[in-house]
């Protein structure tokens, strides 16, 4: 992405940021199009008390990562405007003492029959999903839980459900036996022999045949309801069970579309109802 000089100052700069279980995804809105993202850890409180002094969006990638960032980025204006999307309560209430900071809800995603404690990512994720790409969608969010959930052609929410995630499976076997090793997703790069004769490799097949098998499962029976849908898949393990899909069946797993930023798609969708309800 090309970013104007420093000597500009946009007064259209807006943050969003979708804070997850185990890091905050940031994306940097211009005139309301999402135009830049990154990703960091969550941050302590004294650190977000720092990010009214930063100058430009170098310094605030800085300030969030730990790592500079070699560009000619634009003067910003501060303290920025940041949109927040969370599904941590501690982490909420530690943003809230940001001076410039909008939380986003449920009312503010306009799609039908929401639920009250549907979470926000999920619904901004399907919101996102069905703008980008069409409707009716199915989003499969791959991150420390998995989630599937589904909305039809009138953008009204069908359903879904949620299960734990692929590290969250593997986390629990070590965690919770006396002699299982304790694996990681880091671990895995193809699809394991299903019938191993290694304790390690037996693991791996167990979770991820039948975390695959799930998801077929769930999609072919999304596709039985709604054969035109889009299938979308995000999350820190999207891109993984993306490939691991692929090499188990070609033909469903290229009907996917990974996209790593569907909950910013979500928000740049809340931030243009946002700008408009502000002119009526």
């Amino acid at each position: 992405m090309k970013l104007n000089s420093r000597s500009e100052v946009r007064d259209d700069f807006v943050l969003g940021l979708a804070v997850g279980n185990s890091h905050l995804h940031w994306g940097l809105f211009l005139g309301k199009k999402l135009c830049f993202t990154w990703d960091s850890k969550h941050l302590p409180e004294d650190v977000i008390l720092q990010i009214p002094q930063c100058q430009t969006l170098d310094d605030l990638i800085t300030l969030t990562t730990q790592f500079s960032f070699p560009s000619h980025s634009p003067a910003i204006y501060c303290p920025p405007p940041i949109f927040l999307a969370s599904v941590v309560p501690q982490e909420t209430q530690k943003w809230l003492s940001y001076s410039n900071i909008q939380v986003i809800t449920l009312n503010q995603v306009p799609l039908k029959e929401i639920y009250p404690t549907l979470g926000i990512d999920r619904a901004l994720a399907l919101l996102g999903t069905g703008k980008k790409y069409g409707f009716p969608a199915l989003v499969i969010d791959a991150g420390t839980a998995l989630t599937f959930t589904g909305v039809n052609e009138n953008e009204c929410l069908v359903g879904g459900a949620i299960l734990p995630g692929l590290g969250l499976q593997l986390a629990s076997l070590g965690e919770n036996t006396g002699q299982l090793p304790l694996l990681t997703t880091g671990e895995i790069l193809h699809l394991p022999p299903r019938f191993a004769l290694h304790t390690k490799t037996a693991i791996l097949s167990g979770v991820i045949y039948m975390l695959l098998a799930g998801i077929q499962d769930f999609i072919d029976h999304w596709f039985s309801l709604f054969p035109h849908s889009q299938i979308a898949i995000t999350g820190g393990d999207g891109t993984l069970l993306t490939d691991l899909l692929i090499q188990l069946s070609p033909s469903l797993g290229k009907r996917l579309i990974p996209d790593p930023h569907l909950i910013l798609w979500g928000i740049e969708e809340v931030l243009r109802n946002h700008s408009n309800s502000e002119k009526v």
